[in-house]
């Protein structure tokens, strides 16, 4: 199992910041300022880690927000010049984020500039919100203004920052309602040159089409005319939660409109009783039944069995195929059935399905009991 993500936010991050802050303001009281942040330190998560200490930050820095955010933008010290950093190493900026989010918000321009420093280093996609929900029009327009910005940090804070569902974040429920504000900023964005950048946009996408899966499809329509190689592989990314649940648009914008005539034989699911803890294999034919090529999506699902008895279904994605006349190609996949943070396996029978361009066809089940 893979080691909680807070184990690398340990106790040396607060002295870290202190030591930080103390190079250039000298009166910081940096051990009274540890002292605060470790209290009760060990339990907490990552995020509670987080807040903990810019609560323990507003404690300490000057009571006026002008000087403390001026002292700590101070402390920052060179942005790196780097691309994404998906280590944990820029998480040492999360608490000044959240002091931004939690005090900053009289005090907008400078909060502004604050987190054009901070995205730069770390992420400013959560501070952003309480500014989107309280101040949308003038945090949106700033946005805009940044969508040519040469970092592509702060250009991916456009689109990242606005995504209506992000994860570990607050909701935006007005986005959730009508998206129509954000998608003039990823209009800009979707064709940036940063895969980074292009990547978000297409999460930003996949979360609107959760909610107005017409309005997702609309846009990948109208994103195909004239789209570069880079732009197909964004709209292939952003559909992809549509595309699994069989979406007819979704699967005619990416050319597999037409119902399959197609059948699946010879099916085989081994062992047909599998243990918690090991796996099994899946394997099919795929026949093309017309007289003309055919190009598929093959997918599978796996109903997996909750913790009531009922059935929740898991789509993984399997093969693209463009198949002649009558031809016959087998496909197969192995599954592991081994505990995971992610999903937790019950005891009981499991149904499994093949996806023909949106087209459920039973394959067959297997059970599944304890080691």
């Amino acid at each position: 199992m893979a080691e909680p993500l807070k184990n690398h936010f340990g106790h040396e991050v607060p002295a870290r910041i202190a030591a930080m802050i103390r190079a250039v303001h000298p009166s910081f009281p940096a051990q009274a300022f540890i002292a605060e942040s470790l209290q009760g330190y060990e339990p907490l998560g990552l995020t509670q880690r987080g807040w903990q200490i810019a609560h323990a930050l507003r404690h300490h820095l000057p009571s006026d927000y002008a000087e403390a955010i001026a002292i700590l933008l101070a402390s920052l010290g060179p942005r790196p010049n780097t691309l994404a950093d998906t280590s944990m190493a820029s998480f040492l900026y999360m608490p000044h984020t959240f002091f931004v989010a939690e005090y900053g918000l009289e005090h907008f321009d400078l909060s502004m500039k604050a987190q054009y420093e901070l995205t730069k280093r770390f992420t400013a996609e959560f501070s952003i919100r309480p500014y989107l929900i309280r101040f949308p029009e003038a945090t949106l327009a700033q946005l805009e203004r940044w969508a040519t910005d040469p970092c592509e940090h702060v250009r991916r804070l456009i689109s990242e920052g606005t995504r209506p569902r992000l994860p570990w974040a607050m909701r935006l429920p007005a986005f959730q309602r009508d998206p129509s504000p954000v998608l003039a900023l990823l209009e800009k964005l979707k064709d940036d040159p940063s895969l980074y950048v292009r990547r978000s946009v297409a999460n930003h996408l996949n979360d609107i089409g959760k909610d107005h899966p017409g309005l997702l499809v609309q846009t990948t329509q109208q994103w195909q005319k004239d789209a570069t190689t880079e732009r197909q592989w964004l709209i292939r990314h952003a559909l992809r939660t549509a595309v699994k649940r069989g979406d007819a648009g979704a699967l005619a914008t990416l050319g597999y409109g037409s119902e399959a005539r197609a059948s699946i034989r010879d099916a085989a699911i081994s062992p047909p009783a599998a243990k918690i803890g090991g796996g099994i294999s899946i394997a099919f034919d795929v026949m093309n039944e017309g007289t003309k090529p055919q190009r598929l999506m093959v997918d599978f699902q796996v109903h997996y069995v909750k913790a009531n008895g009922k059935t929740s279904a898991k789509v993984f994605k399997l093969r693209e195929i463009e198949l002649g006349p009558k031809a016959t190609l087998r496909l197969s996949k192995n599954v592991s059935l081994r505990e995971m943070t992610t999903r937790k396996h019950y005891p009981g029978v499991h149904r499994v399905d093949a996806i023909l361009n949106g087209q459920v066809i039973a394959l067959g089940e297997f059970d599944l009991g304890h080691q």
